[in-house]
């Protein structure tokens, strides 16, 4: 019997964990170098670069989320169930393209560049980003993310799927602009000048 295409496609090693997000996000990174050029996270409402460094917009402010990463060896189709999807291309220098909180921990989960060095695709899917919007440190993860990659070349990033109104508001916002949520226990003053000072910092100016 000829095998499907879904299982020729199964991803080559799969993994999930809990994973640490400070200041609305979490990381994907190599430590060999840059795997994108710096992308503003208004285009998907997602998904975003800094300072080479590929960034994961989560709701909550600070805490921990589920993630899945799901390497392929070609393009899977989207995953049913998720509220927001986002394409990202980038390049791994090293073949570890890693899963990493906002300090740099990588997390326990399989490299997303299973087959080496190289140019990828990701596509990331949420699902409970409106859930806990800028709180921090809940008692149980309530956002869920699962990352597929497979090798491809560079195309520019896309929305799939926008449903969640946390998305909506990152996208209607300005490249660069603090996000205004309304919500009584908002920290996005705090999170904005957090964030700039981060930014800045990562430039080599601490004022």
């Amino acid at each position: 019997m000829r095998p499907s295409e879904a299982t020729v496609n199964e991803p080559a090693r799969s993994g999930t964990a809990l994973v640490h997000a400070e200041y609305h996000l979490f990381q994907i990174t190599d430590p060999q170098g840059p795997v994108a050029d710096d992308l503003d996270a208004s285009n998907t409402g997602l998904i975003g670069a800094d300072g080479g460094a590929i960034e994961v917009t989560t709701g909550i402010h600070t805490g921990d989320v589920h993630v899945t990463v799901e390497p392929h060896s070609k393009r899977p189709i989207p995953a049913q169930g998720w509220e927001e999807i986002a394409e990202i291309s980038c390049n791994s220098p090293s073949g570890e393209l890693l899963v990493t909180s906002s300090t740099d921990d990588p997390a326990d989960l399989p490299s997303l560049a299973y087959q080496g060095p190289g140019s990828y695709r990701l596509r990331v899917h949420v699902r409970g980003r409106d859930r806990a919007v800028d709180q921090t440190v809940l008692d149980e993860a309530v956002e869920s993310y699962l990352i597929q990659s497979w090798p491809a070349a560079h195309q520019d990033a896309l929305p799939v799927q926008a449903t969640d109104t946390y998305g909506t508001q990152v996208r209607a916002q300005p490249a660069n602009d603090t996000i205004v949520i309304d919500h009584e226990d908002s920290l996005d003053t705090q999170t904005g000048c957090e964030r700039g000072i981060l930014r800045r910092a990562g430039h080599g100016d601490y004022s």
